[in-house]
């Protein structure tokens, strides 16, 4: 939450400052000037110091926000390895043919029956067969439930290791 209020304090000082700027040019365009020179030339001064404040904290704003998502890449990439570890893991319990392994991948990457069939050049029956395969020897009724065996697995890992 901290990170949304220095942003907005950041664009507010640099609209500020725009606002200042610009006033200053209009005020030259149309003749008049209610302050000295000397005046006007502080508050330009502290306009343009003003954005580079702005510039600066920007700066470091994204700097974090780009460190942040490099912790967040890794965390992925490790849940994503963490996913296909409890896959195999479950695969080689459940003594999937190697068949059955790819089927069962591809069901769980969310595709159909036909589209397995024509990567795997297969006719969708065998697909529809090796499914129920999948499904008998996990013990579950379809692919929803499939998928939420590796979901809880993922959510619950003390019970994937001690179980």
């Amino acid at each position: 939450m901290t990170g949304h209020w220095s942003i907005l304090a950041i664009v507010s000082v640099q609209v500020l400052c725009a606002v200042v700027f610009v006033w200053q040019i209009l005020a030259s365009v149309l003749g008049f000037a209610p302050f000295s020179w000397q005046i006007s030339e502080l508050i330009e001064m502290g306009a343009a110091l003003g954005l580079l404040l702005g510039m600066g904290l920007g700066l470091i704003v994204l700097r974090r926000t780009m460190a942040r998502n490099v912790v967040v890449e890794d965390q992925l990439r490790a849940a994503s390895g963490a996913f296909m570890d409890v896959m195999e893991e479950r695969f080689t319990t459940w003594a999937l043919t190697p068949a059955e392994r790819d089927v069962a991948l591809f069901a769980i990457k969310g595709m159909s029956t036909t589209e397995i069939a024509a990567l795997r050049e297969v006719s969708e029956g065998t697909i529809k067969a090796q499914t129920n395969a999948i499904y008998r020897k996990a013990g579950v009724a379809g692919r929803m439930q499939l998928l939420s065996l590796f979901i809880d697995d993922l959510m619950e890992p003390a019970s994937a290791t001690n179980g």
